[in-house]
């Protein structure tokens, strides 16, 4: 009977000095609280906080296995991430940065201008009714994220080929030297002539008769369509 006493006394000692012990390893660690949600491999008390043993190990349930350690979650992370992180893969310990927010799409807007409104018929020398025009652009590119500036120039069919190839880009080179002396950057602005290989008009003026009414009807033809990409 004595000897049992002194047994009981040992390990009421032995508990008391675990005890003694505990608080100073418990305030080492951060509580673990977990969602509450589905099947949770920890004890887990009123607070859904992971209950710890006196040297800060979690108390394993009979739902415990390394793939319920590896999903059920405290907060953003798997809970084995605090509990058993030498069994949970680290790379589902990591937080991963948000996703960056897609900036604004740009946008497109083709203006498609008369040539006869902005030079004179047969030239390539911008008229004061052509660069007003262009000054609009010239904002327009200003207050936008500029991308890119396309300006194509078209011409119609009178004339030779090369010569009207010629002139197309003779015309969407002026518009460009307009843009950058308004402040576009010139490596913002691309040309291209594309001469009188693009026409508009079909074949409605085939039987047009005399020259002046030729011209009068290819009008549409000749143009120079300006496309300013940016977004805002």
């Amino acid at each position: 009977m004595i000897k049992q006493s002194k047994k009981q006394m040992l390990m009421l000692a032995a508990i008391a000095s675990i005890g003694l012990s505990a608080p100073s390893a418990f305030a080492q660690v951060s509580d673990v609280v977990v969602a509450g949600k589905g099947e949770i491999p920890y004890v887990i008390d009123a607070r859904n906080v992971v209950a710890r043993s006196g040297t800060g190990l979690c108390w394993r349930t009979g739902y415990w296995s390394p793939a319920a350690a590896s999903t059920a979650l405290a907060g953003d992370l798997p809970v084995g991430c605090a509990c058993d992180k030498d069994i949970v893969p680290a790379d589902k310990c990591t937080v991963k940065a948000a996703a960056a927010a897609p900036g604004p799409k740009p946008t497109a807007d083709k203006v498609k201008l008369s040539a006869d409104a902005l030079f004179d018929f047969d030239k390539a020398v911008l008229k004061a009714e052509g660069k007003a025009k262009l000054d609009q652009l010239a904002a327009q590119a200003k207050s936008l994220k500029l991308e890119v500036i396309l300006a194509v120039g078209h011409t119609d069919r009178l004339g030779s080929n090369t010569y009207n190839q010629r002139l197309s880009e003779r015309r969407a080179a002026a518009v460009k030297t307009y843009l950058v002396s308004k402040g576009v950057d010139a490596n913002r602005v691309y040309t291209e002539g594309k001469g009188e290989t693009q026409p508009v008009t079909g074949n409605k003026c085939d039987k047009v008769g005399g020259r002046a009414a030729q011209i009068s009807c290819l009008q549409p033809d000749r143009r120079v369509e300006v496309e300013v990409i940016g977004s805002k």
